[in-house]
């Protein structure tokens, strides 16, 4: 299995996985590959900027490599398709993130369950 890790499983892995559910771990542990979108990097480093999150953005990087987990840019297919992904939805980090899971298929990792309704490749922790 292929996994993209929703934003808020890149902030519980940067705070050494404890707050990921055991199923999520598992599937982590589990993949064959685990992808880590820029769109999340560039979420975080927005909160960051903002005072909303405390992250070192170079230590992230280093935990996220040092994780094995691969970077997934984001390509002009994953923007035009986030517009037909979860159309009414409002964030849209998530929106984008959705359509990025649904275009490499990828299966995408998330703690909100509410995205599972958009497609069969969300797993809702």
């Amino acid at each position: 299995m292929r996994l993209l890790l929703d934003t808020q499983m890149v902030i519980w892995t940067a705070e050494t996985g404890r707050r990921i559910p055991r199923e999520g771990r598992r599937l982590i542990e589990n993949a064959h590959a685990v992808f880590v979108s820029a769109a999340s990097l560039f979420e975080i480093s927005m909160k960051a900027s903002l005072g909303k999150l405390k992250v070192d953005m170079a230590t992230l990087e280093e935990l996220l490599d040092g994780a094995g987990f691969n970077p997934l840019p984001v390509t002009w297919t994953h923007a035009i398709r986030a517009r037909d992904i979860a159309p009414r939805h409002p964030d849209p980090f998530d929106r984008l993130l959705l359509a990025q899971a649904v275009s490499e298929p990828l299966h995408f990792l998330t703690a909100d369950e509410q995205l599972a309704r958009y497609s069969d490749l969300v797993l809702a922790v």
